[in-house]
């Protein structure tokens, strides 16, 4: 089988296709579990099906600013369960469309600083391509 040549590989090709999302109005403390459990660093929000923000681990442990004030672990995951997702996520989303080669994807990632790229087709959700998506590749090939 001919191996195609990197610039020929779509974000298509190498993206998780159906992310699992989280709605705007759920609270933090579900977003943490399932980010944990599926070890999952980005998750998609939306709102009605519209792909509102962005939340990332980062952004957990920036609102988890209740556990460095000594707050205990119960008392800490009381007072995330009152956040909803919508406080905290990054709402200035960059995304890309799915037709896009894998090396734009890399380059727009690096240059904004981000690690992942909601991957979007007609203003809906189809994907996500992560750093790591594309780092595998690159080990892979």
């Amino acid at each position: 089988m001919a191996q195609k040549s990197k610039t020929s590989v779509t974000v298509k090709e190498l993206m998780m296709k159906s992310p699992a999302t989280l709605d705007q109005n759920e609270t933090l403390d579900l977003a943490e579990d399932i980010m944990h459990l599926g070890r999952i660093r980005h998750m998609p929000v939306v709102d009605e099906g519209r792909l509102v923000g962005i939340v990332s681990q980062r952004d957990l442990f920036r609102s988890a600013l209740v556990t460095a004030l000594g707050f205990g672990r119960k008392t800490s995951r009381t007072l995330i369960k009152s956040i909803r997702v919508k406080e905290i996520i990054t709402k200035k989303l960059i995304t890309i469309a799915p037709d896009v080669n894998i090396e734009e994807a890399a380059r727009q990632m690096v240059e904004k600083q981000i690690g992942c790229l909601p991957v979007v087709d007609d203003d809906r959700l189809i994907g996500i391509i992560t750093e790591t998506d594309i780092l595998r590749y690159v080990a892979e090939n």
